[in-house]
């Protein structure tokens, strides 16, 4: 069963997902159809962030799991018998 610790983190990842995903969305889906003087443009970053950022984001994210595996490979090593 979750805890209440569990379902407010679980909660809390979802909604930080899903304004995360409204955000980009508006940004690389809207925006270039919208006037450059439009009031929404000084909400968001500039275009070429689109590309850099969730670039950034994957070589973090391969870093991550990378090191990871390494870790678990690492320590699930067994010494060899010797006979």
């Amino acid at each position: 069963m979750a805890t209440g610790v569990d379902q407010v983190a679980g909660t809390s990842l979802i909604l930080f997902s899903l304004t995360l995903f409204t955000y980009y969305s508006i940004w690389v889906v809207a925006l270039p159809f919208m006037d450059g003087g439009h009031v929404l443009h000084k909400y968001f970053l500039p275009r070429e962030y689109t590309v850099i950022l969730p670039g950034i984001a994957a070589v973090l994210l391969l870093l991550c799991v990378g090191a990871f595996t390494a870790v678990v490979l690492w320590k699930n090593q067994r010494p060899k018998k010797v006979n």
